[in-house]
């Protein structure tokens, strides 16, 4: 080849507008041109020698060698765009699409391969473009039909096929008229003049007819079509408007139809739109509202301001929903004003914005909320009266049960004790060879002992039910004290009643007397029980409840905090509403006579009460009965138990002055101290026994003084029985302890009680005790 021909050669190569390189059969690059250096970012050197692979895309890298050997095999000329996607690969790593052909050149040296690489991006891009518009065209709802100037068309969509009726396959090529009604032809033509002059046409209201011969009314938009910068015909985009203009005759009708007045306003705040509701609401004619501003329905007082917020409004036309937290007021055409409820939705209109307002006048349902609210109030007020007669009623009988129990207290102390003396003699007579005789007496007196414990035991049914027996509270766990008894109650409860009992882990402490919190538990389950005669379910659980201002609104005497609530309930018969009602009431009771006192519940409410808590009973026929108890609960730590009672022992001739207005009890106490080692002075007034303290010519060791007495009760005579001797031991007797507790309802700090009636063991006791502590104190 001479040197003119390879110039010539290498210019045309240079010259050519695609990439072209030379690779042999090893793969290996032998010749580029200028184009291969710009397309793939290499230059000549880096390239000469190096492996064809370099160009291909790392995915494909690794199977192009074996390809390439394939095509060695067969080397036929592949022309560019052969039906494969290709794609190469750049210095910097980017991936293009390409096309690609191969021929096969025959040397000396063997086969050199011939690739010219096309980058065609841009070509798949407009053919994307185009794809993507053709897409939106046909997808579109709006027929969309372009023509020439002559009125003859070129494209018709699917949507003009289902606006006209019209296939494309048999419209395309006809004139626009086939869809023009005959009127409407010389406008037609008129349009296609102005498009030629290069001017639009905007959403125009038009007459078409379609396939069938239905005339249809579009919105039609028609522009130029442009190409190589001159017109060449005109593109339309119609709407078909029939079912809008149903939808505007049911909008009409269904506003007409409203319950609530309507009126729509444009940005500057005039009225366009009212309904019928509107003109009733209002008082005006349809003709008066509509071109008037809105200000007109607005009260006088806030017709100044109203454009503003009117204008804020529509700056951000967010709808606004019917009571939305701002109570409105509008304006008649008689001047009246009346509350109302306003909406506000906006909406798209031909000529802009148009802010829709319902108004609904409120007046009757804030009268009736008012009027419920009333009743809502009163039925309030009724439930806490009711309450507070109960909580009333149960106090005076507490009162009435108190007073009751201290003379009953009396009496029963003189009984118990008289009893105890008549059991000592008739003992040693028995002893001494009477047993013939005296047998029977004993077991007459053990009658009369034992009646007497049982009518004690309801005496400090009724203290506990007044609130007026000593407790001893102290910080415990409701958990401890509810599994304390839980074998107990099933003993009690027998194999026929099933007993669940669920306690909460977290339960706080409480701060209560354990004694009389296992006696409400008890005393719950005997009830459930006497409920429950075929067998039944009896559910013992515990809960952490706290009354914030949810709670209180159902317990409105509650106080707010947090309480320990234990809930008992069963499976039995259930009691009717108006016998629930006195259900904590002393001496009510279902059951038959002889079978109950009517006690239970009421000293259940009396110790729930003393320790500060609360306590209800929900129950119905058939459906079983909940008793449910509050007691607050506190961070204090839990307590160590009570002292054992000191041991009962005989006096050493210390001189006891006691004080007992019933003369028989004072008798009793006298006889009881005098025969164990003690002296005994005895008053049974307050004066009379500060009198014999002053005279005494010894000492007084202790003074033990009934609490209620006449004149002067017992606290009394202990303050001033101090002034007479400092520091003189007191003990107090009472089956009333009333007198002596503190707010709580316990014993103030370093008082001393013997609860009446006592035993003579109890009462040795409490001397003893009493004694002690005062030699301990110096």
């Amino acid at each position: 080849m001479s040197g003119a021909t390879e110039v010539t050669a290498f210019q045309v190569l240079a010259a050519a507008p695609d990439a072209i390189l030379l690779v042999d059969a090893a793969g290996t690059i032998q010749m580029v041109n200028s184009q291969t250096e710009h397309l793939f970012g290499y230059h000549r050197d880096e390239m000469l020698g190096a492996s064809v692979e370099m160009l291909v895309p790392g995915a494909a890298r690794e199977a192009h060698p074996v390809h390439r050997r394939e095509y060695l095999r067969e080397p036929r000329r592949r022309a560019m765009g052969h039906g494969v996607p290709l794609a190469a690969r750049r210095r910097d790593g980017t991936e293009f699409p390409a096309e690609i052909s191969l021929s096969a050149i025959e040397t000396p040296t063997g086969t050199l391969v011939a690739a010219a690489v096309r980058d065609v991006t841009d070509r798949l891009l407009a053919v994307e473009a185009q794809a993507l518009l053709a897409a939106i065209v046909e997808s579109s709802h709006d027929a969309i039909v372009s023509r020439t100037l002559d009125g003859v068309i070129t494209s018709w969509n699917s949507a003009a096929e289902r606006i006209y009726g019209y296939p494309a396959h048999e419209i395309v090529g006809k004139h626009i008229f086939a869809i023009v009604p005959e009127d409407q032809q010389d406008d037609e033509r008129e349009l296609l003049g102005r498009i030629a002059r290069g001017e639009h046409v905007d959403r125009m209201r038009m007459r078409r007819r379609d396939a069938a011969g239905n005339l249809i009314t579009v919105s039609v938009s028609i522009s130029p079509i442009y190409r190589g910068g001159r017109i060449v015909g005109a593109a339309s985009v119609s709407r078909d408007l029939t079912r809008q203009e149903q939808a505007e005759a049911k909008f009409q009708g269904l506003l007409e139809a409203a319950p609530d007045a309507i009126v729509g306003v444009s940005v500057d705040g005039v009225i366009l739109l009212v309904n019928a509701q509107a003109q009733a609401l209002f008082g005006y004619g349809r003709d008066e509202l509509v071109g008037q501003p809105v200000e007109v329905l607005v009260p006088e007082a806030l017709r100044a301001s109203h454009p503003r917020l009117r204008r804020q409004y529509f700056a951000d036309p967010r709808p606004r929903p019917m009571g939305h937290n701002t109570l409105l007021r509008a304006r008649r055409r008689d001047g009246t004003e009346f509350p109302a409820e306003i909406s506000l939705s906006a909406l798209d209109w031909e000529d802009g914005l148009l802010v829709s307002a319902s108004i609904r006048d409120v007046t009757e349902r804030i009268e009736a909320t008012a009027e419920r609210e009333r009743l809502k109030q009163q039925a309030e007020r009724e439930r806490l009266e009711a309450q507070l007669q109960q909580s009333q009623r149960l106090e005076s009988l507490g009162q009435l049960a108190g007073g009751v129990a201290h003379d009953f207290n009396n009496l029963l102390g003189v009984i118990l004790n008289y009893s105890d003396f008549v059991t000592e003699e008739l003992s040693r007579a028995i002893a001494d060879g009477g047993q013939d005789r005296w047998a029977a007496v004993h077991r007459d007196v053990a009658q009369i002992q034992q009646a007497a414990h049982r009518a004690a035991d309801l005496t400090h049914q009724l203290l506990t039910f007044g609130r007026r027996e000593v407790v001893r509270p102290q910080v415990m766990s409701v958990n401890a004290c509810v599994s304390g008894v839980e074998e107990l109650l099933r003993r009690t409860l027998g194999e026929h009643v099933q007993l669940t009992v669920s306690l909460a882990p977290d339960l706080q402490s409480v701060r209560a007397d354990p004694g009389q919190l296992a006696q409400v538990l008890i005393n719950l389950a005997v009830n459930a029980r006497h409920a429950m005669p075929g067998g039944g379910r009896l559910v013992i659980e515990t809960q952490c409840v706290q009354s914030d201002e949810a709670y209180r609104a159902q317990r409105p005497a509650v106080e707010p905090g947090g309480y320990a609530q234990v809930r008992v309930a069963d499976t039995g018969h259930g009691m009717p509403l108006e016998v629930a009602a006195h259900a904590f009431d002393p001496f009510f009771t279902t059951k038959p006579k002889g079978e109950g006192t009517g006690l239970g519940l009421a000293t259940v409410y009396g110790i729930v009460s003393q320790a500060g808590g609360h306590v209800w009973l929900q129950s119905e026929p058939d459906r079983g009965t909940t008793v449910t108890v509050l007691l607050p609960v506190t961070d204090e730590e839990i307590s160590a138990e009570w002292p054992p009672r000191a041991p009962a022992q005989a006096g050493d001739g210390e001189l006891v002055l006691v004080v007992e207005d019933e003369t028989a009890l004072g008798e009793v106490t006298r006889r009881i101290l005098g025969r164990n080692g003690y002296q005994v002075m005895i008053a049974d007034n307050g004066p009379d026994a500060l009198a014999l303290l002053r005279d005494s010519p010894r000492r007084v060791d202790l003074l033990i003084t009934d609490v209620i007495m006449p004149g002067m009760l017992g606290k009394e005579v202990a303050e001033q029985a101090r002034v007479h001797q400092p520091g003189i031991p007191v003990l107090y007797m009472s089956g009333y302890a009333e007198p002596v507790l503190n707010e709580q309802g316990t014993l103030e700090p370093g008082v001393r009680l013997i609860s009446k009636p006592f035993a003579e063991p109890d009462l040795l006791a409490a001397v003893a005790a009493a004694l002690d502590e005062a030699r301990a104190a110096g």
